[in-house]
């Protein structure tokens, strides 16, 4: 699949809101339980920066339809100031466009961007079961350095929370 990646804008709203609330409304992937509307999620995306170390970065299929299939962000990790060198990292594909190596073309820019910023640690939780994205933050440097059990409950099922690291700087 021919795929480019850039910042994502207002005009990929829409899209970045479907390709999230199917994780809502079909997996345990997010915690979220109700989908969220295209206003409801844009303080989200105006939340990420063209530059900087909060970044949202969009997969689009080129040519006239530009349609996207996935995301990668960085935001922060915790609201208070000596956190801020510590960004968390998140992937969301369209469900049809796993093990195409988006999710990879993701990552990669983004943290090919994130090298040039004052970031120390990107962090990342992974929702369990989710073999795919474990795969992919391993294969970028993460490593388990905790889990949070049975820390959510969706779909009347308990879910745990393992938490990743990669050192950036």
């Amino acid at each position: 699949m021919n795929v480019q990646v850039s910042p994502g804008c207002e005009d990929d709203l829409v899209a970045l809101t479907e390709i999230y609330n199917h994780y809502v409304r079909e997996t345990a992937i997010t915690f979220d339980v109700a989908p969220l509307t295209p206003s409801e999620r844009r303080p989200w995306l105006l939340s990420h920066a063209k530059d900087g170390p909060h970044r949202l970065m969009v997969a689009r299929i080129p040519g006239s339809t530009g349609r996207v299939v996935g995301y990668a962000t960085s935001s922060p990790f915790r609201p208070k100031a000596a956190y801020a060198t510590s960004v968390e990292t998140s992937i969301y594909l369209a469900p049809d466009a796993g093990g195409r190596g988006i999710g990879s073309l993701l990552y990669g820019r983004l943290f090919e961007l994130l090298v040039a910023e004052d970031v120390h640690r990107a962090y990342a939780g992974i929702a369990l079961p989710n073999d795919a994205s474990v795969r992919i933050h391993e294969r970028f440097g993460f490593r388990q350095v905790g889990l949070y059990e049975e820390v959510g409950r969706k779909f009347g099922e308990y879910h745990d929370v393992a938490w990743f690291e990669k050192r950036l700087g």
